[in-house]
């Protein structure tokens, strides 16, 4: 595996966080970090959940012209796995030898299929090591 690290959903919501302005701020350490060195990765299943959490939850909601620059700025320079069949072939596989959600399946897959080294999420067990990605909850108490 590589140096490439996967961000899940939650790491970008937590960059809007107001009520945890700790928590906000290390999302935003997380992604800036992963922006600059350019490892970072995410698939379409993270930028279609941060969009329904940020039409949906966030108070104000996102507008669709801070949609449309979040989108093409923060988002899009991450973006690297699409959806396929290998990919949800990948995840049912995961999903059968993990008993994992089918979105917690999906997520991996597509970390797995990025070569990605490491998962940013507090989804999963902290430490884990599921088809090479190990699992990492940067928000755990430490």
């Amino acid at each position: 595996m590589s140096g490439r690290a996967f961000l899940d959903t939650n790491i970008f919501i937590y960059s809007f966080d107001r009520t945890d302005p700790p928590k906000a701020r290390l999302a935003q350490q997380i992604i800036t970090d992963h922006a600059a060195r350019g490892n970072g990765v995410i698939s379409f299943q993270v930028v279609q959940e941060f969009f329904n959490v940020a039409f949906r939850k966030f108070q104000p909601a996102l507008r669709p012209e801070e949609a449309t620059n979040y989108l093409l700025t923060v988002l899009r320079p991450f973006l690297a796995v699409d959806s396929s069949i290998g990919l949800y072939s990948a995840a049912l596989a995961i999903r059968l030898r993990y008993q994992l959600s089918w979105y917690d399946s999906l997520i991996v897959a597509a970390a797995s299929e990025a070569s990605c080294s490491v998962l940013y999420t507090e989804d999963l067990q902290h430490g884990a090591k599921i088809n090479g990605v190990k699992i990492e909850n940067p928000f755990r108490k430490r």
